[in-house]
């Protein structure tokens, strides 16, 4: 018999993967299908059928997630036992495991594995596919006492480096593709960090901070399923072009649990795209403006420096400004929310003038008790509660408010700034005095504090009871329509009993069940619910965040379960951290832990020597993470004049189409001018260093450089950064910045 050769060989594993997916496909959607149309009366039973076909939804999912790439690895034990690696674990008809989920403890010496610890295993294989066909094997032999032909010889440190590295020299397709395949041992000690705990990632460009947050997500979903699968994952990104970006990794891993968002997207109701200088972000976002919204909020509990008058039908009712303190105090003293506190001031108000007013006109004039009865009071209630001056003083006193009200109050009055604000500079305060209703990024975490210390201000209260009215009234209106469908057609005598819609459940029941069966996604019901808390939040260009953003994430999981991961020398924001010390000590103090990733595998080492005269700037002590491919093409530079380099760039752009995607990074004040030059060419982006965070392009032009460094507050990170977004070009245009001036690593052109 001859011999298959290793593609061959893994063909015939691959075909029967296949057939055993396609298999538990039928099996699972014949479930769907029966549990859809089985009947029953019974509310409760009704309720577990709905969450059982949500189960099998949620399982043909992940079995059309795990079409592309099925298999991709294969270990070879030292016992001749052979064990296959895929997206998804997969059993033949006896429970015997066929393919092993990459996420499973038997599968992690794929990833870790190496000749001097090899776990056991004697030859790991990478088997590349294209649709349902193996194209090619390669081979790493990780005993040093066997020989195998064609397989690699170790020693390199890299996993799979053949590969690692066709991946990615691979051109790019505009979004993050699963890295499943290629993850490195240090990559794999962070992606199966336990659960608990804030766990810190640093890493420099291309060092995988990105795909390993999202793989860690998946691992989290699959190991701790029961726990997670209710709150699901939060992932926090720099902009929505970067979301974008990385949005398929997880479904194509079969996990859709989670919710992508940014800081501005964490308020429900609020769109916050209101562009903003640096400067006004940066005082709104320093941790000192918790005090101010606290202080806000207490200054709109109100007590007047004088006596008060109130007309209510021709008595003067007088307001003192010690009885004022006195009901705030006694309000203030349950411990409760501003606008749940203030039922209680209102009680205490009213009755406070509604005793004042039955003095006045029930006094006896015999000197005798009070002439009015338990219903006159009732009466002087009702018409100080109705009357106009009245409500008016209270909305003065102690009003019900949202938190956009607040804030627009506070933004749009000099003197109600400068008594919330005292400790902030009168040009602070001026940053922070605006007019309007439009919202930037950076109110976001202000509008989220302010929820906290204001509670509900009663609307979302009074939609969810009208909501539930309106589910009630829907409910009765479906059972009086089964109740009169059904037959009346039968004989008098019939001693059967007949039990319609009504004799098993009211509408009531009926309307709780179709609550209980939300169809929205998780991220769905996340997005609507601002006191939704994740079983674990992941923060990508995390030291990008302000103290007030913390404190906002800090909410939404109270845990503190969360994989933070940044680059402190790529910091642009000028209220974010520049180390993670000084960025979390504010919000977890010292209850966090560091992972540090050094090998830097998307950017060419001919790129990377010239970002590192950059970084030594930013930080004389960091060391910039080390390449593990050279691609032969040295970063070139040309000095074009200003009033041509739009036109120049718009050339160059085009011809670097052919090399794959090209990002353009250029200046905010030449932006504009860039993108009109490079019109609407598919292939072809134009961003800021801000927008370009996180992203990768095979080729990169920064534009204006000078430009980049004067308008940022953080110009070297800044400039650091759009030199690190190629994964194989790069080419700078226009007059140098000092700290590139010089450079060995440039190929100059004229």
């Amino acid at each position: 018999m001859e011999l298959l050769n290793p593609v061959e060989a893994e063909q015939v594993y691959l075909t029967a993967f296949y057939a055993t997916l396609d298999r538990e496909r039928e099996r699972t959607e014949g479930r769907r299908q029966d549990e859809q149309i089985a009947g029953t009366r019974n509310a409760q039973a009704l309720h577990q059928r709905d969450g059982r076909v949500r189960d099998l939804n949620a399982r043909l999912s992940r079995l059309n997630a795990a079409e592309e790439g099925l298999a991709f690895g294969r270990l070879d034990d030292e016992d001749g036992g052979v064990l296959h690696i895929g997206r998804i674990g997969l059993h033949d008809e006896d429970y015997e495991p066929l393919l092993v989920d990459w996420r499973a403890p038997a599968a992690r010496p794929f990833y870790i594995a190496t000749a001097v610890v090899n776990e056991g295993i004697v030859r790991r294989r990478h088997i590349q596919t294209r649709l349902r066909q193996v194209v090619d094997v390669q081979d790493e032999q990780l005993d040093l006492d066997r020989t195998a032909d064609g397989a690699s010889q170790p020693g390199t440190g890299v996993v799979g480096e053949a590969v690692l590295l066709s991946a990615l020299e691979a051109r790019r397709t505009g979004t993050m593709e699963s890295i499943v395949r290629t993850i490195q041992a240090d990559q794999d000690r962070i992606i199966r960090s336990e659960l608990a705990g804030v766990l810190v990632v640093q890493g420099g460009p291309g060092t995988g901070k990105t795909a390993i947050a999202l793989h860690r997500a998946a691992f989290l979903l699959y190991t701790h399923r029961s726990q997670l699968e209710k709150r699901g994952i939060l992932v926090v990104g720099p902009n929505s072009t970067f979301l974008k970006f990385i949005g398929q990794v997880l479904p194509s891993l079969g996990e859709d649990g989670v919710r992508l968002v940014t800081v501005a997207e964490l308020y429900p109701g609020v769109t916050a795209t209101r562009p903003e200088p640096a400067e006004v972000a940066e005082v709104k976002g320093r941790a000192v403006m918790a005090e101010v919204i606290e202080t806000a909020v207490a200054d709109r509990q109100w007590v007047p420096t004088k006596p008060l008058e109130l007309t209510v039908d021709r008595t003067v009712l007088r307001v003192e400004p010690a009885v004022v303190e006195e009901l705030r105090a006694a309000a203030r003293a349950r411990q409760l929310t501003h606008n749940q506190a203030q039922p209680f001031f209102r009680t205490t108000f009213i009755e406070h003038l509604v005793s004042q007013y039955a003095d006045i006109i029930g006094e006896d004039p015999l000197g005798g008790e009070n002439l009015l009865d338990d219903y006159d009071l009732e009466e002087l209630r009702n018409e100080v509660v109705a009357d106009p001056g009245v409500q008016a003083l209270l909305q003065q006193l102690w009003p019900v408010l949202s938190p956009q009200q607040l804030l627009i109050d506070l933004y749009a009055d000099e003197a109600r700034l400068k008594s919330a604000a005292p400790q902030l500079s009168d040009l602070d305060r001026e940053h922070l005095l605006r007019y309007g209703d439009d919202w930037s990024p950076a109110d976001v975490p202000l509008l989220d504090e302010a929820a906290e210390l204001l509670g509900d201000d009663g609307r979302d209260l009074a939609r969810e009871r009208a909501e539930r009215a309106r589910a009630i009234a829907y409910a009765q209106g479906s059972l009086d329509v089964l109740s009169g469908s059904g037959s009346t057609d039968f004989d008098e005598d019939d001693e059967a009993e007949v039990l319609s819609a009504k004799d098993i459940l009211d509408a009531e029941m009926l309307a709780e069940r179709y609550e209980a069966d939300d169809d929205r996604t998780l991220a769905e019901r996340a997005s609507v619910d601002r006191r939704w808390t994740y079983g674990h939040v992941i923060v990508d260009e995390a030291q990008e965040l302000s103290p007030m953003a913390w404190r906002a994430i800090a909410r939404r999981c109270p845990l503190r379960s969360m994989t933070l991961v940044g680059d402190v020398a790529q910091t642009g924001a000028a209220g974010g951290g520049t180390s993670w010390r000084q960025a979390l000590a504010p919000t977890f103090g010292d209850r966090w832990r560091l992972a540090e990733l050094t090998m830097n595998y998307r950017t060419p080492a001919e790129v990377m020597e010239l970002a590192a005269d950059v970084l030594r700037e930013v930080d004389p002590t960091a060391v910039a993470p080390q390449s593990v491919r050279a691609t032969g093409v040295r970063p070139w530079h040309l000095d074009v004049p200003a009033a041509e380099q739009a036109a120049y760039v718009s050339k160059v752009a085009h011809e670097e189409t052919q090399h794959g995607q090209v990002c353009v990074i250029t200046s905010r004040h030449r932006l504009e001018l860039v993108q009109e030059a490079v019109g609407d060419i598919a292939g072809i982006t134009v961003l800021t260093v801000a927008g370009a965070k996180g992203l990768e392009f095979d080729s990169v032009l920064v534009v204006d450089p000078d430009g980049i460094m004067i308008e940022s507050p953080r110009g070297l990170r800044d400039l650091y950064v759009a030199l690190t977004r190629c994964t194989q070009r790069l080419g700078v245009i226009g007059p140098l910045p000092d700290v590139l001036q010089g450079s060995d690593a440039w190929d100059v052109r004229t």
